[in-house]
């Protein structure tokens, strides 16, 4: 069998030259010069689909969507109608590069905060066009299920029993794009809970989304330092409070999820 890794060959000379206002805060944010930018694809309002500037990986074709011209910005923040209109956008976007047929698989993710892996503090996503790698091989069903927080026809929040890094990872599911301002509820639910209640000082988190089996999905992982366990030997962890953190968040949010089937 096969087990082979699949790697990206990042552009060390490109990845050099990027700028990074989440270590350093003198740096100019690129994304509030608006003026200045340059090969936009796309905009919605204040949403902007661009070439990314610092094309690091090899074999890829790497976009960054401005999320909204508040530097200080994230879901757990948004109005719901502008979480909505991004979403809408961001899968739009990604489903355009998708049909063009010239990648094996295409990712939309986002970074946040420190521990993120991401650079620049204004918020935005990306869209990667992968011409040799189909992230759909490491995925399994399993990864997508866990202890149900939230659902209904259509859409679901849960808490991950086999999450792919460990610990707590969040999933939303939704059956069709109509169900976007379900999930928008649900993002900004889990998003607020993580920077507001979770544990103190956590800053740091990740969205990935994933089209699995007529689904789309968004993974929501809270970053920490990644475990010895999973950078050396690939296992997982899962924390023994899932039921906890549950019943916080219905606690905390019951309002909001309870108004879920009338939008």
């Amino acid at each position: 069998m096969d087990i082979q890794n699949e790697v990206l060959q990042f552009k060390m000379d490109i990845g050099v030259k990027k700028p990074d206002s989440i270590k350093n805060k003198e740096v100019k944010c690129p994304f509030c010069d608006r003026e200045n930018l340059t090969d936009i694809i796309d905009t919605s309002g204040s949403i902007i689909f661009l070439k990314n500037k610092f094309p690091t990986l090899e074999d890829t074709f790497q976009t960054v969507i401005i999320e909204s011209d508040d530097c200080e910005g994230d879901p757990s923040k948004y109005s719901l109608t502008h979480l909505t209109e991004l979403l809408v956008f961001a899968i739009d976007k990604w489903g355009d590069m998708e049909s063009t047929g010239e990648y094996k698989s295409v990712i939309l993710y986002k970074n946040h905060g420190p521990l993120s892996g991401g650079t620049l503090t204004h918020p935005h996503m990306q869209i990667v066009g992968l011409k040799n790698i189909d992230y759909n091989k490491k995925v399994t069903d399993v990864y997508f299920e866990g202890i149900t927080i939230s659902s209904d026809n259509g859409y679901e929040l849960n808490i991950s029993t086999h999450p792919i890094m460990g610990f707590r990872e969040f999933n939303i599911l939704i059956d069709d794009q109509k169900f976007i301002p379900q999930m928008a509820v649900y993002l900004q639910t889990v998003t607020h809970y993580l920077l507001n209640h979770f544990y103190k000082g956590l800053q740091s988190y990740n969205l990935f989304f994933y089209k699995w089996k007529g689904k789309i999905i968004c993974k929501i992982i809270p970053r920490f330092v990644v475990s010895p366990l999973f950078i050396g030997y690939s296992i997982s962890q899962v924390s023994n409070q899932l039921e906890v953190h549950k019943d916080q968040i219905l606690s905390l949010y019951q309002k909001e999820l309870e108004g879920l089937s009338s939008i």
